[in-house]
Formats: structure tokens, sequence, C-alpha cells
């Protein structure tokens, strides 16, 4: 790993030892203008990571506790280099005492992620990737388990929240998998793909800080990803993606088959 990511992984560690973990259970939370949760520990979080980012590379940072105005505007001005964070990815879960939620941290270049961190603080495992240079876990490379070979015997990670009435409906009552899971933070649902714990993925529409860092790591892992609507991932709506998704190739064609047959 270069020298830019070590720093970043040290950041985001850091912030999570003082910002995030002693809030944990402990912490009062309030509702979005779109119904989502946010913290205290997720604006401190936010706060202090901007800080240390900058302090690294003084480029803008786009965080996910932003006025929607501010993210597009910091978007537009990031194309040389941008931040992407999202302090606490499954502020629900974190709020509820769930073990599933990381911090999510990409450094963006020309609209394409090109650096990606995603701590998961209750495991203290560090999922990590630069482009072109392989993905990583705790600082080593990231040698996922080998995939099923078949949708028939696949567990698959499915968010239903934002897919077509049709399609979520025929995933509920006949499933082309053997089991389903879905766990509430998108960024590691990224990362335990790559890892193998998921042999496939599905979300109807996800937010720039949810995909950023999460799908630079998977990709790195080299596993296979595109839209519902889109063969080249990179082409979709940048601020609600929607994601098909899986390590193998067979099992991604396959997979990606059956959901655009049922669009």
């Amino acid at each position: 790993m270069g020298a830019l990511l070590k720093a970043v992984i040290a950041a985001v560690k850091l912030v999570t030892a003082e910002e995030i973990m002693p809030r944990y259970l402990r912490v009062a939370h309030q509702h979005k203008s779109d119904g989502s949760l946010c913290t205290e520990a997720d604006l401190a979080a936010q706060s202090m990571l901007t800080k240390k980012l900058q302090g690294i590379l003084n480029v803008p940072v786009l965080g996910e506790e932003m006025p929607s105005e501010m993210q597009r505007e910091l978007w537009m001005a990031g194309h040389e280099g941008l931040w992407c964070i999202d302090p606490i990815d499954g502020t629900s879960n974190f709020v509820r005492g769930l073990p599933y939620f990381a911090v999510s941290v990409a450094l963006i270049r020309a609209g394409e992620s090109v650096m990606g961190v995603v701590y998961d603080p209750v495991a203290n495992e560090m999922f990590a990737a630069e482009r072109e240079r392989g993905a990583f876990l705790n600082g080593e490379k990231l040698i996922g388990r080998e995939a099923v070979g078949n949708l028939e015997q696949s567990m698959a990670c499915v968010d239903m929240k934002r897919l077509k009435r049709k399609l979520a409906s025929r995933l509920s009552a006949e499933p082309p998998y053997s089991s389903q899971r879905n766990f509430g933070a998108s960024a590691l649902d990224w990362c335990y793909t790559a890892a193998g714990r998921f042999d496939m993925y599905l979300h109807g529409g996800q937010k720039l800080w949810d995909y950023a860092a999460g799908s630079l790591i998977f990709s790195e892992s080299g596993g296979y990803s595109c839209c519902i609507e889109n063969d080249d991932f990179t082409q979709c709506d940048i601020w609600l993606r929607s994601v098909i998704a899986a390590r193998d190739k067979k099992l991604f064609d396959a997979w990606k088959s059956w959901i655009r047959a049922q669009q």
C-alpha cells in the first residue's frame, strides 16, 4: 500500500477511536429531512475526518451529513480531487446497537474513485484499495473465499428498498438463490461481497458515499458490477446508482440476466 493510503487508514482509525466508538450505544439521534438518521457521532466524525483528510491532501471534502446543494457544488469543484466520506455508514444499526456499520472514505478524481477505505470498528476490519494496485484487508491482499458456481447455490445480499415492485415481488416469492441477507450498511455490503461472504449483491439505488469506496474495493478484488439499467457502472446516475454485482464472472452474468428478465 502507498503512503497516502496508509495515512488515510491511520486517520480513519483515529477518528473512529476518538469520535465514534465512545458514543456507540450512548448517543441520541435525530431524523434528517429525507427520513434517515443522524447522530452527534456522525457530525463529530465528519468534522474531524474533514480536518484530518485535508491535512493529508488539501482537496474538497464531500460528506453525507451536508445539504444536497453543498454536495453538488463540491462535486462540481472537485474534478481534480475530492474526498467523499460517510462518517457512519449504517447509522440506524449504530443507534440500535447492531454491530454492522463502518466508516467510508474515498478519493475521487475526474469522477472516478482512485482510493477507498471502509473500516468496520466492531470487527476491526480495514478494507482498502487503490486503483490498479489491488484490494486489502487489514494490510494483507484481499483474497475472498471461492464463489459458488451457480445461482441456485448462492447467497445474495439484496436491499429491497428501492427496487421496482415487480422485481422485488419476484425476489420475495421465487428467489433464484438459496439464501438472502441484508444488514443495512452499503459500504460493508460491497466489502463482504469482495471477501466472498456474499456471492452476489443487488441494490436499487445508492448514494455517492454508499458506493464510492466500496465499489472500488470490490472491483480491485476482481469483482464484476453494473447497474440494473446500464452495463457500465461508472456511467450510471452519480447520486442514485443501482447495483448488480458478483465476484465470479459466470455467476455475475447469470445474476444480471435473471434480474433484467424481471423488468
